[in-house]
């Protein structure tokens, strides 16, 4: 007899983004009529810029011909592409990370779920909560964890609150912990971490000999400049670190998909008996085994990122989500309500009115404002209460969004 996998039914509902479409599916076919704003989803609305669009209209052009034309690429990334990473954004910060250290893939998503293959199902996981919920669900199907309670949390699994109280930067684990999700700029609450902040915890994880998975995917939307955009700005960080990045919201490869992992040399952890290993070595063993690569065409594109006229092109782009973060900050608090975020991430973290659950307001925004955002308890149970909007829209919709809020 064929059997499943049970750990996948310890989830407790559908994948939070699937739901949000299920239901805006269904109001839009009762609601045919009805004039959608979506700043819900994080996904981008802007085209790739003309600089991408022209690297990757030239490597199409290569792939026509047989004297260009390239098959399999290398499973980790052209060097070219790692090189550009490793120059333009950690060597001009004054991080030292190798072109060997860095990974290309077709998705943060995929290798924050992915990476929790190379760790022991013993290891005890700490989550931020609320949290991206790749990071629970891909370590619940295997079966690191156990059963779910009536708030979604599971056991085996440390929750560490962000509230407003503590600005949405947990405190350390009141217990020993192995592996350690954090995001900054974090999503959903667009709260970031400052220097100190991030010191404490690669202390804390030398001490314990934990890992920190840091999630840095909105690193490129930072205005403050005291704020650090890597974790390997963090002294000591290489021994304890590893980090994501995409190239999905900084340059608008939602469509494209193309992104990267940098697992440093010397970064270890143990075989039961005490003797480390390399993760880098693990890492780069379950890449090549699951994945072929991404394309040439997509690799050339993320490389123009760096050219000068990519840069510039995307800091534009950048801008103009972030004023339409602004402008929702400021329509919101004008309202009375509570906000967060939106300073240095493309998110805004909103107060629901007392009384009133995310799940209920996401349905009172979709009914009455045709404004479609994100329940905060989708993130976990310290997001309930909580709304998440998302500044990636046309800066128009993004006023006539809030202007339907201000009516309800």
């Amino acid at each position: 007899m064929i059997t499943v996998n049970e750990h996948f039914l310890k989830l407790k509902a559908g994948y939070l983004f699937p739901e949000i479409g299920r239901r805006v599916g269904a109001f839009a076919k009762a609601n045919p009529d009805a004039p959608l704003i979506k700043l819900g989803i994080g996904d981008v609305t802007e085209p790739l810029p003309p600089a991408v669009c022209g690297a990757m209209l030239k490597a199409v052009e290569e792939m026509s011909r047989p004297a260009t034309f390239r098959g399999y690429g290398p499973e980790q990334g052209y060097e070219f592409l790692r090189q550009a990473i490793a120059d333009c954004d950690y060597k001009s910060r004054g991080v030292a990370v190798r072109p060997d250290e860095i990974f290309i893939s077709d998705g943060a998503k995929c290798d924050t779920g992915n990476i929790q293959e190379i760790f022991g199902l013993d290891n005890i996981i700490a989550v931020t909560d609320p949290v991206y919920p790749v990071y629970v669900d891909t370590n619940v199907m295997a079966g690191r964890t156990g059963a779910g309670d009536s708030s979604g949390r599971y056991g085996n699994i440390v929750y560490m609150p962000c509230t407003a109280e503590n600005n949405f930067v947990p405190d350390l684990p009141s217990r020993p912990v192995d592996l350690i999700y954090l995001c900054y700029p974090n999503n959903p609450t667009g709260a970031v971490a400052t220097q100190e902040q991030l010191k404490k915890w690669v202390d804390y994880a030398k001490k314990n000999k934990a890992i920190l998975l840091f999630d840095s995917a909105y690193e490129a939307f930072i205005q403050d400049d005291s704020i650090p955009h890597s974790i390997y700005e963090i002294e000591g960080a290489r021994d304890v670190a590893i980090e994501f990045r995409s190239f999905s919201k900084t340059a608008g490869f939602t469509g494209v998909r193309c992104a990267f992992t940098v697992v440093p040399d010397g970064l270890s952890a143990y075989t039961r008996d005490g003797q480390p290993v390399s993760l880098k070595s693990l890492w780069n063993r379950r890449h090549c085994t699951k994945f072929n690569g991404v394309s040439y065409v997509t690799q050339r594109g993320a490389e123009a990122v760096y050219s000068p006229e990519g840069r510039e092109q995307i800091r534009q782009i950048i801008a103009l989500y972030m004023s339409n973060a602004a402008a929702m900050r400021k329509a919101l608090g004008d309202l009375g309500y509570a906000v967060y975020g939106g300073t240095d991430a493309p998110y805004v973290w909103l107060k629901t009115p007392d009384g009133v659950g995310s799940w209920e307001f996401f349905d009172l925004l979709l009914q009455k404002a045709h404004v479609v955002g994100t329940p905060g308890a989708g993130f976990g149970a310290a997001g309930e209460g909580y709304f998440r909007l998302s500044a990636f829209n046309d800066p128009e919709k993004v006023k006539q969004a809030m202007e339907r809020i201000a009516a309800i």
